[in-house]
């Protein structure tokens, strides 16, 4: 087996960006994630056992029935820690709990985990402790449009709608927010962030009051929603949105009780997600990489003895005059072709500075290398 060194540009790192799109339906009390229903499985209606319009981390205990479930006779995979002296514990479990369990006593969590699209209406004057959170990163962002001023946004009603980080990766792409409001199956608004400066406007529907008007803001790289736009959006309609009966509005967007039945939400937008990627050359030069150790390279016709090492206590030593087989063929009818030294790759090992493998690449058929032919393999690793 000959070992290579990768030589300088024979490794290229490299960075993909995509952008894998999101949507979301909201109506009647369910949420629904790019237009995926609960999938039913050999042992429970939803394969994933979290609710539709959520992903599930790490996608543990996927169709595991789950009855009867508990700590003594466990169906679900959960996480654990036993409380040591290293007092290592779950960041979910505060100081003061932590104290509560004696050394040697098992802490558990549990899966699945899952996350969804939320929403919170505030109204006029309430305490909103996200919101004022937010104070620094709105000012911050007023560069881009003074809409992001916190000025009023911490007394005025308005909607915060939170995007996981899941969903969209390292940000949402600019351009590409679509919030829809339907009343009774019919679009009341629509609101895009058409100069990409994360000014929320109502384009529609075409015509419609209020047309141009701004709504909110996006925060791109935090996953946030501001709706304060307070104008109604269908005068002839009205539900409890919040505490009382009142028209559509965006301040009221994701308001998704199952009482409000009359009212439907859409929201749309591209995520951005960067994968980096290693790519590495792989060469096999000319003259070389023209033997082998596997025991068919040798002529399977030869005397038997003469194929095996000579062994002892002082010595191991290989028959020099092995004949190799040939496995050129001759383009004629009953005749042998002239022998030709070759051999087929058809794995190609990757090993770390001590020599340890630690990924194989296989290609789909085994190459011919002859002395007069080099190759270069190109593998390609995505993390």
């Amino acid at each position: 087996m000959s070992i290579y060194k990768f030589k300088p540009g024979d490794v290229l790192y490299n960075r993909i960006e995509t952008f894998p799109k999101c949507e979301f339906v909201l109506y009647s009390g369910s949420i629904y994630y790019n237009n995926k229903t609960a999938v039913t499985g050999a042992h429970v209606d939803n394969t994933g056992l979290v609710p539709t319009g959520h992903l599930s981390l790490y996608e543990y205990n996927v169709d595991r029935d789950t009855t009867g479930n508990s700590f003594q006779t466990p169906k679900k995979i959960f996480p654990f820690i036993t409380k040591a002296g290293t007092l290592i514990s779950f960041s979910t479990v505060s100081d003061t709990d932590f104290q509560t369990f004696a050394y040697g006593d098992v802490i558990t969590g549990s899966y699945p985990l899952s996350s969804t699209i939320a929403n919170e209406f505030y109204a006029l004057n309430s305490a909103r402790p996200k919101i004022t959170a937010l104070k620094n990163t709105l000012n911050y962002y007023k560069y881009l449009s003074n809409e992001y001023d916190f000025a009023n946004k911490g007394t005025q009603q308005l909607q915060l709608v939170s995007v996981p980080s899941i969903f969209y990766g390292s940000s949402i792409q600019k351009g590409t927010v679509d919030m829809r409001f339907y009343v009774t199956g019919t679009l009341a608004g629509r609101l895009v962030d058409e100069k990409k400066n994360g000014e929320l406007i109502q384009v529609g529907p075409a015509g419609s009051a209020n047309s141009g008007s701004v709504a909110g803001v996006v925060l791109y790289n935090e996953g946030f929603c501001v709706l304060t736009g307070s104008w109604a959006l269908d005068t002839a309609h009205s539900e409890t949105y919040a505490t009382s009966d009142d028209s559509p509005r965006w301040i009221y967007w994701g308001q998704n009780a199952t009482t409000v039945t009359g009212s439907a939400y859409t929201v749309k937008f591209n995520g951005t997600n960067y994968i980096p990627t290693v790519t590495m050359l792989a060469h096999a030069p000319e003259t070389e990489l023209n033997n082998s150790n596997n025991p068919t390279w040798v002529s399977f016709t030869q005397p038997t003895g003469s194929k095996n090492p000579v062994t002892g206590g002082v010595g191991y030593a290989e028959n020099e005059f092995l004949e190799i087989k040939n496995t050129v063929k001759s383009p004629h009818t009953g005749a042998i072709a002239q022998f030709e030294k070759h051999t087929y790759i058809s794995k190609v090992g990757i090993f770390d500075e001590n020599k340890n493998l630690i990924g194989i690449a296989k290609v789909a058929t085994p190459v011919k290398k002859t002395e007069q032919r080099n190759y270069t393999f190109k593998l390609k690793l995505d993390f």
